[in-house]
């Protein structure tokens, strides 16, 4: 068997492609973008893939020629690939003997929908793992200096999509109730609904002046970030993908 290395900018570890014993799926948690937050884990499964199906957000890595890379990446407001599409694709690869591996950013299953690809293969009697990932809820801001937590600031963090904007009657998501709290908020897939949210929590009795930033391509050498307030956040020139930070923790931050 033929040791090929897993190149990545961060470094390599000596793996080995294998490709004997019946397919099956790996979902993967790629972490928030910086390859070298993958974990040990993810790239042995990567280096012994046949298959990658990726994620838009997905890290990019360099992987041995062989193996074949499917995007499925979902496009805010562009065209997607369906779901169940996915999910068919992941079966018939492993039905077929394939290792695929399904990389997807952040963790598998934060905001994900990779309890729909486990349940799915489970379903279809393909075997299949979870392989946690870093979230970008906790490292982008990390990285841009920002303590989720901060002792004598906050003791509590919650994370919330706002793929769905506050009022819409699929939301789960109780504004109200959020806005009542004093720990720190952060938002995944928030961008296009930022002012909306921040009304939402002004509304509820969350201060306009807590401090909001909004972290873009965090982890990448292209991060930038912007800060405002409840107040002002409306009016960043932000854009996708990013990471809202709400609450004290952001005048907590190391430059």
């Amino acid at each position: 068997m033929d040791a090929v290395a897993l190149a990545l900018d961060t470094g390599s570890l000596p793996l080995r492609r294998r490709r004997e014993g019946a397919g099956s799926v790996t979902l993967v948690g790629g972490g928030p973008g910086d390859p070298g937050l993958l974990t040990v884990r993810a790239r042995q499964l990567l280096a012994g893939a046949d298959v990658v199906v990726r994620d838009r957000l997905a890290p990019q890595v360099e992987l041995p020629p062989d193996v074949e890379v499917v995007d499925v990446g979902k496009i805010p407001g562009g065209p997607s690939y369906d779901q169940r599409a996915i999910e068919a694709l992941l079966i018939e690869r492993a039905r077929a003997g394939q290792r695929v591996v399904r990389l997807k950013g952040g963790d598998v299953h934060v905001f994900g929908r990779g309890i729909e690809e486990v349940a799915a293969c489970v379903e279809a009697g393909v075997p299949v793992e979870v392989v946690p990932g870093v979230s970008s809820a906790f490292s982008v801001p990390a990285y841009a200096g920002i303590p989720v937590t901060a002792r004598g600031v906050t003791q509590s963090v919650s994370v919330v999509s706002a793929h769905l904007p506050p009022g819409h009657p699929g939301s789960t998501v109780d504004w109200d109730a959020l806005a009542k709290l004093k720990g720190t908020l952060v938002l995944l897939m928030g961008v296009e609904r930022l002012t909306a949210v921040c009304a939402a929590l002004v509304a509820g009795g969350r201060p306009g002046s807590t401090p909001v930033a909004v972290i873009r391509n965090g982890t990448l050498p292209t991060q930038t970030v912007a800060y405002g307030t409840l107040d002002t956040a409306g009016d960043l020139d932000v854009r996708a993908p990013s990471v809202v930070v709400i609450g004290e923790v952001v005048e907590a931050r190391i430059p």
